[in-house]
């Protein structure tokens, strides 16, 4: 169980995106503009999506928004504040993917990440993901991942 972890409600919208700003800004220079997840409304997401937060000290510091589709789980964003990464926080929260996966019977995960973005890449292809496409969206190049999930009877 993951302390502090609660449903994302459009009224965190703010907070979510001064999170994510926190946790990809170090990208900008890199890649040369924002990357995708700085640039989107989190009202709007959030309402559109399943949204998880989790809260410390009455700050969000985490984020994890889910997007099902007919058979695999599309992980849209997972965002931990810097001040927080490398504590388990970003597996936990992509544990809670697979499991809402699985509770839903669905049979694949699915996520994208910048091409430039390498150690996020090396951290989902530890988790098992494996890269399956590459496109350029928004004027980002993408690399696109999954992860089969075992089927449970």
């Amino acid at each position: 169980m993951i302390r502090g972890l609660r449903p994302a409600t459009v009224a965190d919208a703010v907070p979510v995106a001064a999170l994510v700003d926190r946790a990809y800004g170090h990208y900008v220079a890199r890649i040369g503009q924002k990357p995708y997840p700085m640039i989107v409304d989190y009202a709007e997401a959030i309402a559109a999506m399943q949204g998880h937060v989790v809260e410390e000290a009455g700050r969000i510091v985490g984020l994890l928004l889910l997007e099902p589709e007919e058979e695999w789980m599309m992980v849209e964003n997972v965002a931990v504040d810097p001040s927080l990464q490398g504590r388990g926080l970003g597996r936990a929260l992509m544990e809670l993917a697979e499991a809402e996966a699985r509770r839903q019977r669905l049979f694949e995960m699915r996520l994208y990440t910048h091409q430039m973005m390498l150690e996020n890449q090396e951290i989902y292809e530890r988790l098992g993901y494996v890269a399956y496409d590459r496109q350029t969206v928004h004027g980002r190049p993408r690399v696109y991942m999954r992860k089969p999930l075992r089927r449970t009877p």
